[in-house]
């Protein structure tokens, strides 16, 4: 047996030292065969901030991987229903249509939650074919108000504000329905016939009280600026991580959006995205409209607003022909 001298403990002969810990010799390595398979890169971990915004701790979540889980997880990190919340907003808590959450989520980008507040009910009476609403959808059950056309029969009521979410019409429920079929359902009332509107407004901070938001048009409504890298959410379907849309993308999709509103009463930045990609790889009218027919049959576009939506993506006004 060895015993330490003064010099203190050595490795065995042979053996090389590191960290001052002796090891065994390293055993000769086997002849190389066939590459091993590389594991397949694993995808970033995305973590979002979120409060309620009518004020809340911040709460952190990920997971998702479409519209309805994200409502889903904000619900479970603040202990209330999915059902509860009517739409998010990014990077601000008041209810401003121009930072509503639609199709993308930029990667720094602050989560608002915006659930339920009072309910209260309006009698309307239909004195011409448009009533001034124009309607979006959460994605997940709630059709909201998005924008109130100035000098409108709703413009008049000071009841009915940006952001309320329509429950029932003469208490007919539409929770579940989408902003397209609320629409139609609006301009087929008759007129000089009162209705009823259910109306549910979101829950209110203290500074937010007393407002009643009118949003006019911004270029990049509902958007997230390009050249950011942004996660993609689809009511249906996985979330996709790409890069923002580029200016001339944002452009189109603004053009086709304002077409939404004025042939359908709705604004959807997801659904015109969705359009202008259609457009882009339709060389004519006929090709698009058999397109939009395969993945959106159930908007029964017209013929005429169709060939307005080639036209504002692939030869916009101004285009050098």
């Amino acid at each position: 047996m060895q015993r330490a001298g003064r010099q203190g403990w050595q490795p065995p002969e042979g053996g090389p030292m590191e960290n001052g810990v002796g090891q065994e010799p390293a055993t000769p390595e086997p002849p190389a065969g066939p590459a091993a398979p590389r594991a397949p890169r694993a995808r970033p971990r995305l973590v979002f901030h979120t409060q309620l915004a009518h004020g809340s701790p911040t709460g952190r979540i990920e997971g998702f991987t479409n519209v309805k889980e994200l409502y889903a997880k904000i619900a479970e990190v603040f202990d209330i229903s999915p059902t509860e919340i009517l739409f998010c907003t990014l990077n601000t808590h008041k209810v401003d249509m121009q930072k509503l959450l639609g199709g993308q989520i930029g990667l720094e980008d602050f989560i608002f939650a915006h659930v339920r507040g009072e309910t209260k009910e309006v009698e309307v009476t239909k004195t011409e074919d448009a009533l001034g609403l124009t309607i979006t959808d959460n994605g997940a059950g709630y059709a909201f108000i998005k924008r109130i056309k100035e000098g409108s029969i709703i413009n008049r009521l000071q009841t009915v504000c940006v952001g309320d979410s329509i429950e029932a019409i003469n208490d007919h429920t539409i929770v579940g329905c989408r902003h397209y079929e609320v629409a139609r359902m609006l301009r087929e009332l008759p007129r000089a016939q009162p209705f009823t509107l259910r109306l549910v407004q979101p829950k209110k901070a203290f500074d937010m009280i007393g407002q009643r938001t009118r949003t006019g048009k911004s270029p990049g409504e509902g958007r997230v600026a390009s050249g950011k890298e942004t996660l993609r959410l689809r009511t249906q379907g996985p979330a996709v991580l790409e890069e923002g849309p580029s200016p001339s993308e944002e452009e189109a999709a603004q053009r086709v959006d304002d077409l939404l509103e004025s042939y359908m009463g709705i604004r959807d930045s997801e659904l015109a995205s969705t359009m202008v990609e259609a457009a882009k790889g339709s060389p004519s009218v006929a090709q698009l409209a058999q397109g939009l027919d395969s993945v959106l049959g159930e908007f029964a576009f017209p013929q005429e607003f169709v060939a307005e939506v080639w036209a504002a993506v692939c030869h916009p006004k101004g285009d050098k022909e």
